[in-house]
């Protein structure tokens, strides 16, 4: 009998010893993973030095871990920052490339115009003399409100251009015919059939043409690198979405854990999470092609090498020309306003001669022979090397256009092909709940492929709200480009405005930027004063009062000649 009991006594000792050794076993030291988490910048109070029961656990696999709750839910919280700086850290290059080159862009296409300004308007100073100065304000404003079209104001310039031909006519027609009084509806009568007189030939129409060409490339390119930078820094700042936060950390932290701190999610595992999470990103890149597609048809309307001839080519020879036709003319020209805005009544002052003879003798054009080669031969080789180091810079922009195509249906690659972040070894990476390979296939890029996604349960039903807002933004602009390549400028009609405006021409409603796409933004346009535009769209046909802006004398002149070419290509 008492052998019986040794027995069973001894029997009961070994089973609780193995069972304490068993214990012993499962629950592992958790100093590889206190060291890790110590290292993210967390405290390490409450964090257990052995392996405790995890029926606590949200996230990761229930078992024995290493995380307490708290732990959990703070490794939760790194997961989702940690990615936001992933997606952000990815596309930087490409949106440093569009804030970049647009500021470059911009400054080289400022500076050419300043520097045809003071070539020009030496030229026409030192050759024209004191007619040109007693008459420099109708140039003046011309090239004032060229400027402001370029740094995104409300202007026409279809309607701006034809004020200035109307007062040149209205300043020329006095001055031939100084002998008559004329009054501000007299004046008013001659603009009024300027279309039937065509005083100046076909100067205004061939000038309108290749302005616009030129002034809504220009404005329109600057204006698609803005869009482009706007549109990927929001689609940078990513919307992250709770079941993202779950796959993501069940990714990056449940190795942790598990007691494997140092274990790297597998490389397909790695995808699947990512094209979740960032499925909405992926449908932007079809219209962000089309966009850099359309960016890329106007930046060779820009580049092309016949253009440099066009900006330095003396525009004072077409002005001339106009005014030549117009004073050869001037006795045809005459009879017609007089027969259809009456006869005139007299000055009381005789025909003053000197100013024809200063037009004999001043308005004739320069052969090329007879250009200048001195100081404003110095100003020209400044244009040309602008113009050169200008070529650079769109070649330059059209390589990095190119190399940002389906840059957003590429960030999950480009996320997880970094080995900081996967491991290579498809025996020896995290599979989601262990070390080991990892069998589920790899899902499309994109919303709609996301309804098989093992990893993250995504809603295919509700796109991201922001995601289609840039959508429609590039949408916009693509459009906008592409009548641009044509010569045309499109505006869209401001959603607190009633009926409708949109069309082609270079006319413009309040909203003639494309900050309506932009939900809370600013124009992406280039920084200017705008408060007048509205004062501005309701003067828009009247004769030009402001007075002159002195160093603005002639900063289009160069786009005038700019787009000759390009018309002719």
């Amino acid at each position: 009998m008492n052998a019986m009991w040794r027995l069973q006594v001894a029997f009961c000792t070994v089973s609780v010893l193995s069972l304490s050794s068993a214990g012993e076993s499962k629950a592992r030291s958790c100093s590889e993973v206190r060291q890790a988490y110590k290292a993210k910048g967390f405290s390490l109070l409450n964090v257990p030095l052995q392996e405790i029961s995890g029926e606590h656990l949200r996230v990761c696999p229930q078992g024995y871990t290493c995380c307490t709750s708290e732990m959990e839910e703070k490794l939760n919280q790194q997961s989702k920052l940690e990615f936001e700086n992933m997606v952000e850290e990815s596309s930087r290059q490409m949106r440093t490339t569009f804030i970049s080159r647009h500021k470059k862009f911009d400054e080289f296409f400022l500076e050419l115009l300043d520097n045809s300004e003071k070539s020009l308007n030496s030229l026409f100073t030192r050759t024209y003399g004191k007619l040109y100065m007693q008459n420099s304000e109708v140039f003046q404003d011309l090239f004032t409100e060229l400027k402001r079209y370029y740094t995104g104001g409300n202007v026409n310039l279809e309607e701006m251009l034809n004020d200035f031909w109307s007062r040149l006519l209205e300043r020329m027609f006095q001055l031939l015919n100084s002998q008559y009084h004329f009054t501000d509806d007299y004046l008013e009568c001659i603009g009024k059939i300027a279309d039937v007189l065509k005083p100046f030939g076909d100067a205004p129409r061939r000038l309108k043409i290749q302005v616009t060409k030129a002034f809504i490339a220009a404005r329109t390119f600057v204006q698609g690198l803005m869009v482009g930078r706007e549109v990927a820094n929001r689609v940078a700042k990513v919307n992250v979405a709770p079941a993202c936060v779950r796959a993501l950390t069940k990714m990056l932290y449940c190795p942790y854990c598990r007691g494997m701190a140092g274990l790297k999610p597998c490389h397909n595992y790695c995808h699947n999470v990512m094209r979740g999470c960032l499925a909405n990103q992926a449908d932007l890149d079809s219209e962000w092609n089309l966009f850099i597609d359309a960016m890329l048809l106007v930046a060779n309307r820009l580049e092309g090498p016949d253009n440099i001839e066009a900006v330095i080519d003396p525009v004072d020879i077409k002005i001339s020309e106009a005014i030549i036709t117009m004073q050869e003319n001037s006795m045809q020209v005459s009879a017609k306003v007089f027969q259809e805005c009456g006869q005139p009544k007299p000055s009381g002052l005789s025909r003053s001669t000197r100013g024809i003879d200063m037009l004999n003798s001043r308005f004739r054009p320069y052969t090329p022979e007879q250009r200048p080669t001195s100081a404003a031969g110095t100003s020209l080789e400044r244009l040309r090397v602008v113009w050169r180091t200008m070529q650079q810079s769109v070649n330059d922009i059209k390589e990095r256009l190119e190399e940002s195509k389906r840059v957003w249906s590429k960030l999950p690659n480009d996320i997880c092909s970094k080995e900081k972040l996967t491991q290579p070894d498809e025996e020896q990476c995290w599979n989601s709940h262990t070390k080991g390979r990892y069998f589920p296939e790899v899902v499309k890029e994109g919303l709609t492929n996301q309804i098989n996604n093992p990893e993250v349960d995504v809603d295919i039903t509700r796109p991201d709200t922001l995601i289609r807002q840039q959508i429609m933004a590039l949408r916009v602009m693509t459009n906008k480009l592409k009548n641009a390549y044509n010569g045309n400028d499109i505006y869209f009609q401001d959603s607190s405005d009633e009926g409708s405006s949109s069309g082609s021409g270079s006319g413009c409603t309040d909203s003639c930027t494309t900050e309506l796409i932009f939900v809370g933004t600013e124009a992406p346009v280039i920084g200017t004063d705008r408060s007048d535009e509205r004062a501005a769209a309701a003067a828009a046909g009247k004769s030009l009062s402001r007075g002159p802006s002195t160093p603005l004398v002639m900063s289009a002149l160069t786009l005038l000649l700019w787009a000759t070419q390009t018309q002719l290509r």
